[in-house]
């Protein structure tokens, strides 16, 4: 009998959204708890030092529990041998691994700077954001995130994609999932996505359903409330 799984969130986050999505579209038995405001406390950071989330929590773990979403995604379809996912072939996982590694490594700090101040998250340590900058120095450097969207993006579109509908090719695969729910915080900054990437949205959610739909509208009403406030 496998153990349960726990999977540790913060509702409002695109990085807990993908694994949402996933563990909904891959059908796998978890409980899911929200821990706004309880990261930094005692019990947490002994489970994980990290703080961070979403964390899976699993006996099964060397460790008991384990974070990063594309890490997640990647040990639970090997574990439960997920192929619709994370194609069976060495090559083709290298391209999936290869997309998520691009998107965390380039395409989401660039997001992450362009969306955090509008979103009231903090700043990573060594960002503009995050210093003693005046407002002007500020704002150039969000703006140039914002500007700087574009390049990986496109990355994606002709590389990755390459005239396939999704990253994983005629069905999403985990990189697509972490896609998907990146390009979501964007709509804070009212970014103009290019026309294929909202068609790849709208694919991508259509093929998951709620799996997709119900994760992403907890994004999108956060979103949603951040951008009334500002009215």
């Amino acid at each position: 009998m496998e153990e349960a799984m726990n999977l540790n969130v913060l509702k409002p986050s695109v990085n807990n959204m993908a694994v949402r999505v996933f563990v909904r579209a891959a059908d796998l038995e978890f409980t899911e708890e929200d821990v706004y405001g309880k990261t930094r406390t005692p019990e947490f950071l002994q489970k994980n030092p990290a703080h961070m989330t979403p964390m899976l929590e699993t006996k099964e773990l060397p460790k008991g529990g384990m974070w990063e979403s594309c890490a997640i995604m990647q040990y639970l379809c090997n574990k439960h041998e997920i192929t619709t996912l994370y194609s069976k072939t060495a090559e083709q996982r290298a391209m999936v691994d290869s997309a998520m590694f691009y998107l965390i490594g380039t395409l989401y700090p660039l997001v992450a700077r362009a969306t955090y101040p509008a979103l009231g998250f903090p700043q990573y340590p060594g960002e503009v954001g995050a210093s003693d900058a005046d407002a002007s120095a500020k704002e150039a450097a969000q703006k140039a995130a914002i500007a700087a969207v574009a390049e990986p993006l496109e990355v994606f579109h002709k590389f990755f994609m390459d005239g396939k509908s999704f990253i994983g090719g005629a069905a999403p695969s985990i990189a697509d999932i972490r896609l998907a729910a990146t390009l979501e915080f964007l709509a804070v900054v009212d970014y103009p996505l290019p026309s294929w990437a909202t068609t790849y949205m709208a694919a991508i959610e259509k093929s998951l359903g709620k799996a997709y739909s119900e994760p992403a509208a907890d994004v999108r009403g956060y979103i949603a409330y951040v951008k009334s406030q500002k009215k």
